[in-house]
């Protein structure tokens, strides 16, 4: 497994967790940070050990966005840079989501511009207590990156999101909650534990299913009824036919608990 210096990549069982390891700078994104997003989300997915993946952060925060210090450092070719930034960046969160592996995401502290979009592009997303949220782009004069204009009109709805990107709101966990943005609210001494607790519990399921309600989930804004239900139906057919799903089966009539394999 390859060393990193702005994350951390463990794997434990079938959980691999990721964290963002620049404490000193509110685990701020640079370009040497989502270069290695990258690396460490085709690693999770090459990996067919990995039946699920958690993402959290280092120290007080979660994730300030974008590091705007180094930005300023990019000088007149800030825009060149930003480009290969984003390709990193966006591409670690398209092999996240398009993975069979269910993506946690804890949010230990504050989530701003790409920390927020990072968080929301999670198929579960556990907040602390003390968490906020807010998009912070246009206050630096910038627009959002790392898929939260994908994401989040999909979760909250048009009207909610034009107030977050044009306002810069800031949410509270339990707001954030109320919104729909996150998942569920966990009190901050809780929530690493509770985090991980759910990321086992994922990993022992039947990862290739999961992986198919990801996709079913992702085209379902894109598709009509009948397009859908066919994708539907294609899958629980194929499903059915795996080891997981006879098990699945097999289980159920057997009155115990299924013992999947991911395969």
């Amino acid at each position: 497994m390859a060393e990193f210096e702005n994350i951390i990549l463990e794997q434990s069982g079938g959980v691999a967790k990721i964290t963002l390891n620049r404490p000193d700078a509110a685990n701020g994104i640079n370009l040497a940070m989502a270069q290695e997003l990258l690396q460490a989300a085709i690693h999770c997915d090459e990996d067919s050990a990995v039946r699920c993946v958690l993402i959290t952060g280092n120290g007080k925060m979660f994730c300030a966005g974008g590091d705007l210090k180094s930005f300023a450092a990019f000088g007149d070719g800030i825009s060149a840079r930003l480009k290969e930034l984003t390709t990193y960046l966006h591409a670690a969160i398209g092999r996240l989501a398009r993975m069979d592996a269910p993506v946690i995401i804890a949010v230990n502290g504050v989530a701003a511009g790409a920390g927020f979009s990072l968080a929301v592009s999670g198929d579960l997303v556990l907040a602390a207590e003390s968490a906020k949220f807010t998009m912070a782009y246009t206050a630096a004069g910038l627009s959002p990156d790392g898929s939260s204009s994908y994401f989040l009109p999909r979760l909250i709805g048009l009207r909610k999101t034009q107030e977050l990107m044009l306002t810069n709101r800031r949410l509270s966990a339990e707001e954030a909650m109320a919104w729909g943005v996150i998942t569920r609210v966990v009190a901050d001494d809780d929530l690493q534990q509770v985090a991980a607790e759910l990321a086992v519990k994922l990993a022992s399921g039947p990862t290739r299913a999961h992986g198919v309600v990801k996709k079913l989930l992702q085209g379902s804004f894109g598709n009509g009824l009948e397009t859908q239900m066919e994708h539907e139906a294609r899958y629980i057919a194929a499903m059915a036919s795996t080891d997981d799903g006879k098990e699945g089966v097999t289980a159920f009539m057997e009155k115990r608990k299924a013992e999947f394999t991911g395969q």
